[in-house]
Parts: C-alpha cells; structure tokens; sequence
C-alpha cells in the first residue's frame, strides 16, 4: 500500500510541473489535489501501523 501512496504523490508532482509548464490551471490543480490524497494514505497507513504494533504490544 505504501507503493500507491508514493505513486499518487510522484503522479501528482509531475502533473502539477505539466500544468504550470503548459499554463493549465486546472491540470496543476488535480496535481496538488493527487499529492494531497498521496499524502492522506501515508497518513492512513502510519496510523494503521501504530495500531497494529501497539496491539501486537497488549498481546505480549
């Protein structure tokens, strides 16, 4: 899962680098918008992580 959080960010830079580079507003905008959400399932799966260890922690 981590893979697909990096790709959404990476996509979403280099669409954001298009965008400008072309004038898009709106193509800069869903790549600010993609890195955003990349960002959102890091965040969901770090969290998910330090559940998991610190039920693996209450087991022991």
């Amino acid at each position: 899962m981590a893979d697909e959080s990096a790709k959404d960010k990476v996509a979403g830079k280099a669409k954001e680098a298009m965008g400008k580079m072309t004038g898009n507003r709106r193509m800069e905008s869903e790549g600010k918008a993609d890195q955003a959400k990349g960002k959102a399932k890091g965040a969901v799966e770090r969290a998910e992580g330090a559940k998991d260890s610190l039920t693996r922690d209450d087991k022991d």
